[in-house]
């Protein structure tokens, strides 16, 4: 059997989705109380993450948007500062960067954007959290936004069910920046129809940074069988996160374990293949369960996958090929009509 901890310290391991503290919080620098921090993702042979520049889905006024814009800004700069420094982290935008920075042993930040309303309705500032480092946008968050809808709307927001059927015209406006700047399209947080409409029309393969699957646990921010057959069918990928409730009915972090994790990931693998398939976390926005609390026991994933027959390709491109194989398409194809 592969010996599951030199297999794990030599993989390319991201975690494709990581919240932040912002404006205040514990120092990424510092082993402290959050779940991914500079020594955690060290100990845990953590090689990258994606940081995620968060927007709370809000109003839609000028106002509103003008905050957005400046929040998400702001922390694209926190991010970027993570690996400013001289403290063993480098901030990657492409996917050659972060090959070398892994060969030189130096841990990866790539920035990235979650909810749409992070633009304030102007496609235009995508560019400027382009031109920041970010290299995915999550087109809506909970609730509805005026890209498109979520799987989750918001009663305190006055959402209806349904507002555009999906995209809105400013949400397709969004899928073609996205791929002409070269950022991956994140149909995590949306709603079927979305998801649908996104994986069509985008022409890099979308993904989910962080959602589980709804065979296994009936949660609204889950992708069904129909969903994973359409993330297959243009090549996408479904990143499996460490959330307890979208791991099980009712899960908590100290009822939900590394096993519950996994029967998720073989479920995907099954259904749609090892190439559609990665691990996320949601670290420091809810992930985190029994043997996979924070980023220093991320090994436990490996470990079990081992267990569970996975050959030492297969994890690998479970851990991060998956979706350095779609960073680089988006690369390739950006630009092109």
């Amino acid at each position: 059997m592969i010996d599951a901890s030199d297999l794990h310290r030599s993989l390319l391991t991201i975690d494709t989705h990581i919240d932040i503290p912002f404006p205040d919080g514990p120092s990424f620098f510092e082993d402290g109380k959050r779940k991914v921090d500079l020594p955690k993702m060290k100990r845990g042979q953590m090689a990258a993450g994606c940081f995620a520049a968060y927007i709370a889905q809000g109003l839609r006024t000028p106002d509103a948007y003008k905050s957005a814009v400046t929040r998400t800004t702001a922390m694209l700069q926190a991010i970027n500062a993570m690996g400013a420094t001289n403290e063993g982290a480098r901030v990657c935008v492409t996917a050659d960067e972060i090959d070398k920075a892994h060969r030189d042993g130096v841990t990866i930040v790539v920035p990235c954007v979650e909810n749409g309303q992070s633009i304030g309705g102007d496609v235009a500032n995508l560019t400027t959290f382009y031109d920041l480092g970010a290299r995915y946008l999550t087109l809506t968050h909970f609730g509805h936004n005026a890209l498109a809808d979520s799987s989750n709307p918001r009663a305190d927001l006055a959402d209806v069910v349904e507002e555009h059927g999906g995209l809105s015209d400013l949400g397709r406006s969004v899928v073609g920046e996205l791929n002409r700047l070269g950022m991956l399209v994140d149909i995590a947080h949306t709603s079927k129809k979305t998801m649908m409409q996104s994986a069509l029309l985008s022409r890099t393969p979308v993904l989910s940074t962080h959602s589980c699957i709804k065979a296994l646990c009936d949660n609204a921010r889950n992708v069904d069988d129909e969903q994973l057959d359409m993330l297959a069918q243009v090549g996408g990928v479904v990143q499996v996160t460490a959330v307890p409730a979208f791991l099980k009915t009712g899960g908590k972090a100290d009822t939900v374990t590394v096993a519950d994790y996994c029967d998720h990931v073989d479920y995907a693998v099954k259904r749609i293949g090892i190439a559609h398939v990665g691990i996320s976390s949601d670290f420091d926005g809810g992930g985190g369960f029994v043997g996979w609390f924070d980023a220093s026991e991320s090994a436990n994933i490996t470990s079990e996958l081992v267990q569970r027959g996975y050959g030492a390709s297969d994890i690998a491109a479970l851990w991060g090929g998956n979706f350095m194989r779609l960073l680089r398409l988006a690369e390739a194809r950006k630009g092109a009509a």
